[in-house]
């Protein structure tokens, strides 16, 4: 098995997460300052091929009922610019409150308000990236951990 990307994109930050090579387990690994949405599609490219990374796991923000708004639109363009930076197959995931969680975790952990700024994203895009993970388990050829 190969390692997974997740990516929370923003318009100023970009979370990225990785899982290990079996995909049981997320990892945050840094937050992107890209403010144009082609530099932050490169760098995440960059990144991945870097990794070698089996997938690239793009949180797709739905709102509450499940429809799509304009953060959705914003995000199928970056998704849309990332696949035709790389190879790499490019998948969307659910992300809805994956912000907030990773916001109350640090929150709950005593994080000062500037610190958890510059952490909130790479943790979002673990707890999306774990959420991923958990739903799709190890695959089938692979020995139940």
């Amino acid at each position: 098995m190969s390692k997974l990307l997740g990516v929370d994109y923003g318009d100023r930050r970009t979370g990225v997460a990785i899982s290990d090579a079996a995909q049981l387990i997320a990892f945050p690994r840094e937050t992107l300052h890209c403010p144009q949405l082609a530099q932050a599609a490169a760098a995440v490219a960059k990144l991945a091929e870097a990794e070698q990374v089996a997938a690239i796991i793009v949180g797709y923000p739905l709102n509450m009922d499940g429809s799509a708004g304009p953060r959705a639109t914003r995000t199928d363009e970056f998704m849309a610019e990332l696949a035709r930076r790389t190879a790499i197959p490019v998948r969307q995931w659910d992300e809805r409150l994956s912000t907030k969680s990773a916001e109350s975790v640090l929150i709950e952990a005593g994080t000062r308000r500037d610190k958890r700024r510059e952490v909130v994203d790479k943790l979002a895009a673990q707890i999306m990236l774990q959420n991923y993970l958990d739903a799709h388990g190890p695959a089938p050829d692979d020995p139940a951990p």
